[in-house]
């Protein structure tokens, strides 16, 4: 168990936290969620130890030992992939480090005999011996390849070193775990892996992820920052997410019944509870949900932009044909004779294991890479939106976001403008922000903002997720399932995929396409088979 006791965290004249009280149990799985710049990151350290509170105090359970998942991945550089992950359980990790030295010894004292004695007996009880093949066990699972188990970690690509940190994160039953994005640069394989493995976790497990998705599958319940506050809420993410929604409609609806109102809170807690997956966390979830008082939901005062793409000319019938499309890199033909046609309505999710080969393929349609080979053919009356994963070109300038909005959208009326930016979340002074400034989550917010007020009939967009909160990511995929326009997108969200998508892409290794009209689950589906 950890415990947090009025924790109060300021840095300067910013108050991050104030009095934030919260426990968290073992058996549970708690999703960490709030906007950019909450401090869910900052939240985790502060568990740990790493930052220390302005006031209050964190309480951990004696003996338990917490894991966290680090991000430096060059801090182990000169380690070999099977060590790092070992490192896991530091105490494990520091008797098997002297023993070793120990044995180099030429000569032995008696005190050297005892304290190899000792050593001995605490790596067994450690299930020391199982150490290698316990940690070689999680990197299969997670698909790190054999070849990299005995090699250091400087010398194994970016993406295998994230998977080794998860794997010393996961190593070795850790009471407390404390992963921070811990789906990022993972395969679909992988997550699911990750997802049964968090599930059949039996102590207590802390997230902060932005993929609804896995929130969903593996959380038990949602720690909400807000305000400076820390909510706790029994269920997954849909759960608080679309209560929070329906208690905020009632509201609103003031002359509505009380009667009515409990009825539909009680049809809503017993529907979902019905529909939980997954066994033994279902199980557990279920109960919780039925025991759940009306007075204990509350809606959140948290804020969603407002994203809703209008089309302003209607398109005809030809929309986009791309005839054996050929580009080579470095000698490589990474899109090797490329067609596909797309046709009203289609809303198509392209899937690869190279993101580079997904991006050059967008940049070369929205007109912004070239090509060696082939047709692209748009339709007369097409009018398409761009949202490039690297959007840093088009904020290399000083002017603020009004000013920005203005050099591609002409809107003379400064109040439609201010209100429009303001459903968007910038309100009042944040208007007169440089737009060179801004986060990574505000360019996003300002790029979808160009995009809207363009009115395009079909969209291109490579990772727009990349960068947002939850608030952002389910106000996008909510505008992207009710635009009627065409869609190509590329995307790591899998609620986005599934919800989206009715055709998907896959480009293959050797550059060529296999083109499925299926949804995305249908797709990861054949894919297993």
């Amino acid at each position: 168990m950890i415990q947090v006791n009025n924790v109060t965290l300021r840095f300067g004249k910013r108050t991050l936290f104030e009095d934030v009280n919260i426990k968290f149990t073992s058996g549970n799985c708690y999703g960490l969620i709030g906007a950019n710049g909450s401090g869910k990151s900052t939240f985790l350290k502060v568990l740990t130890g790493e930052v220390d509170t302005t006031s209050g105090e964190v309480i951990v359970t004696k003996g338990e030992r917490i894991s966290v998942l680090k991000q430096d991945h060059y801090a182990f550089d000169e380690m070999k992939v099977l060590d790092v992950v070992i490192m896991g359980n530091t105490r494990l990790y520091e008797i098997m480090q002297e023993k070793e030295k120990m044995y180099s010894q030429t000569e032995f004292s008696d005190e050297d005999g005892m304290r190899l004695a000792e050593l001995e007996a605490d790596f067994m009880e450690m299930d020391g011996w199982n150490a290698e093949s316990d940690a070689a066990t999680l990197l299969n699972n997670l698909g790190v390849e054999e070849l990299y188990h005995s090699t250091l970690m400087k010398d194994i690509p970016v993406k295998e070193r994230v998977k080794v940190l998860l794997a010393q994160a996961l190593f070795g039953n850790p009471d407390i775990l404390l992963l921070d994005e811990p789906t990022n640069s993972l395969d679909i394989e992988a997550i699911e892996w990750l997802e049964e493995f968090l599930i059949n976790f039996n102590n207590t497990v802390i997230i902060v992820s932005h993929d609804r998705h896995f929130l969903n599958n593996v959380c038990t319940h949602i720690a909400d920052i807000d305000y400076g506050k820390i909510k706790l809420y029994i269920g997954n993410y849909d759960f608080w997410y679309q209560s929070s929604e329906l208690l905020q409609r009632q509201m609103r609806e003031s002359n509505k019944k009380k009667e009515d109102k409990i009825k539909e809170l009680q049809s809503f807690i017993a529907r979902f509870s019905a529909n939980a997956s997954k066994s033994k966390q279902a199980t557990s979830r279920k109960k919780m949900l039925e025991k759940i008082q009306l007075d204990e939901i509350v809606p959140s005062s948290r804020k969603y932009p407002y994203i809703d793409f209008k089309i302003e000319h209607s398109a005809g019938k030809e929309i986009l044909k791309v005839e054996n499309l050929t580009k080579e890199v470095e000698g490589k033909k990474i899109l090797n004779k490329v067609s596909f046609t797309v046709l009203k309505g289609d809303k198509i999710a392209f899937i690869a294991h190279d993101d580079f080969v997904k991006t050059t393929l967008f940049n070369i349609l929205a007109g912004f890479e070239k090509y060696d080979k082939g047709l692209i053919e748009w339709g007369k009356t097409m009018e398409y939106g761009y949202l490039p994963q690297d959007n840093t070109n088009f904020f290399d300038t000083d002017k603020n976001i009004m000013e920005w909005i203005g050099t591609y959208y002409d809107i003379k009326d400064e109040t439609i403008l201010r209100g429009f930016l303001g459903r968007m979340l910038f309100s009042g002074e944040d208007v007169f922000k440089k737009v060179n400034v801004l986060s990574g989550g505000e360019k996003s917010r300002c790029m979808l903002s160009k995009i809207m007020l363009e009115g395009p009939n079909f969209l291109i967009l490579d990772e727009p997720t990349n960068h947002l909160d939850l608030e952002s990511i389910t106000s996008l995929n909510k505008g992207l399932v009710n635009f009627q326009g065409e869609v190509l997108f590329t995307s790591r969200d899998y609620e986005l995929n599934s919800t989206v998508a009715n055709r998907i892409i896959e480009i293959k290794d050797d550059g060529t396409i296999i083109d499925r009209r299926l949804s995305y689950e249908e797709y990861i589906k054949n894919t297993k088979s």
